[in-house]
């Protein structure tokens, strides 16, 4: 009786051993890394743990992902991720969104829109997802006027009125708050905005409305969208206990999106 108790402990650790696995998921610095810290916590019981690897741009987290260097990446929100596959015919999906980060106009100059002077210059993310993104969050305001017929792929080439004359500084993402001092206003994503220590409800001269959408997700090679840890990759991330992190650490700045 002994020796089958044994055998059968010995059964149980190698199948506990045999269900842990190892995935590789990458993010980029600032909340995407803290929350995915949060969800490593909960999928370690559920036998899964979760490496993460930092990627301080918006670009080399996808071909990290194709190349097979990640199992996972939770940075970009579907627009993006869209623009990617359809640019760079990467063959990645999104499994379950994670948040919405509502975008911001920050300034060191002004205190708001109203007082930007004629041929002031804004920042605006390069890439054009998300520089699409900013044009339409000043559109929003009231301060410019855009193509509507170019939906969410809108470039400085579709403003069809610009009574300031705003010039656009089209910057690396990243870049943007460290160029505060060098334009008149940035708009900034939230990530590389509370990397510097600026938070949208408080330091922002205007946001973007919370209807967005520019919800973020969680991306994996088609090939693995079927596989057992992707499903626990998202379950974990969508317990409620990530969803109280995420509110009690940002006050808000980020909006659970599941």
């Amino acid at each position: 009786m002994k020796k089958l108790i044994i055998a059968a402990a010995i059964a149980a650790l190698s199948a506990g051993a045999a269900f842990a696995e190892t995935i590789k998921v990458g993010v980029t610095p600032g909340e995407h890394a803290q929350i995915m810290e949060k969800v490593k916590e909960v999928a370690a019981p559920k036998g899964l743990d979760i490496e993460i690897l930092e990627f301080s741009d918006y670009v080399v987290p996808n071909q990290a992902l194709a190349d097979g260097d990640l199992n996972a990446n939770s940075f970009q929100h579907q627009p993006y991720l869209d623009n990617q596959i359809a640019d760079r015919g990467f063959d990645i999906v999104s499994v379950g969104t994670t948040i919405t980060t509502p975008m911001g106009v920050y300034s060191s100059k002004v205190k708001s829109l109203d007082e930007l002077k004629d041929g002031a210059t804004i920042g605006i993310p390069n890439d054009p997802t998300n520089g699409g993104r900013a044009l339409l969050v000043l559109a929003s305001k009231g301060l410019i006027k855009v193509k509507p017929e170019v939906g969410l792929k809108v470039t400085p080439s579709d403003i069809i009125e610009n009574p300031k004359n705003i010039t656009f500084a089209e910057l690396d993402a990243a870049q943007l708050p460290r160029s505060l001092a060098d334009v008149d206003a940035a708009v900034i994503n939230t990530n590389y905005a509370l990397e510097a220590d600026l938070h949208p409800k408080e330091d922002a001269i205007a946001i973007e409305g919370e209807k967005s959408p520019y919800a973020n997700v969680i991306a994996v090679r088609t090939a693995d969208k079927d596989a057992p840890w992707v499903k626990t990759l998202v379950e974990a991330y969508h317990d409620e206990s990530v969803r109280a992190f995420i509110n009690d650490t940002f006050k808000g700045a980020l909006i659970p999106s599941w």
